[in-house]
């Protein structure tokens, strides 16, 4: 089935809001039937987030509080792209030793989310992490504000993706990344993408 596709124009742009991790703007777009709509968009810098998966097939999960929801969540360590030109796959190094204090010998790409693309162009690329290794203690990051808090926990990559099910976890890039790491487990890893994989744009 093919049919002409409508290029929605951005026809004017008004920012709302600009803050260091995303900017609240207004565009007005074309619409296939005609005239326009005002849409109220959230431009964010994206972010990265990270399954670390052990020798014992255990995942690496974090409990932190966030205050947009008032409770503590259960989470993958993950963290902003917001040093420009930094390549994810960095990134994404850096959380992890940062928020639960380990390295990588294997970083691979698992799955790349658009979290909520009715509102927001954030994306996340969420990474598979094993040869898993300690960071010197001596080397460790010194975690402030929520992070001061962070509880780390490992638990079985089954269990978690049972606690998915069971809605016990609910953060997006957590409950993607679980469920994709289970399913490329199973697949004997044949469908994991390079960590210097391309974004989708």
């Amino acid at each position: 089935m093919s049919a002409v596709e409508h290029r929605y124009e951005v026809r004017s742009r008004e920012l709302r809001y600009r803050g260091r991790i995303f900017e609240v703007v207004t565009e007005e777009v074309t619409m296939p039937g005609g005239g326009t709509a005002a849409r109220d968009l959230v431009r964010h810098v994206g972010a990265v987030a990270v399954v670390a998966l052990d020798d014992a097939g255990q995942v690496v999960l974090i409990r932190q509080y966030r205050q947009p929801v008032g409770r503590r969540l259960w989470e993958l360590p993950a963290g902003l792209t917001d040093v420009s030109g930094e390549d994810p796959a960095v990134t994404a190094t850096r959380e992890l030793a940062e928020e639960v204090d380990l390295t990588a010998g294997r970083l691979d790409v698992l799955v790349d989310v658009h979290s909520s693309p009715g509102f927001t162009d954030e994306l996340v690329r969420v990474f598979l992490a094993r040869e898993l290794g300690e960071v010197p203690a001596e080397q460790r990051h010194d975690r402030h504000d929520e992070e001061a808090d962070l509880q780390i926990v490992r638990i079985d990559l089954d269990e978690a993706v049972g606690m998915v099910l069971a809605g016990e976890i609910s953060n997006g890039p957590c409950v993607a990344g679980l469920l994709a790491a289970a399913r490329a487990r199973d697949a004997g890893w044949s469908g994991l993408r390079r960590a210097d994989a391309p974004l989708p744009r």
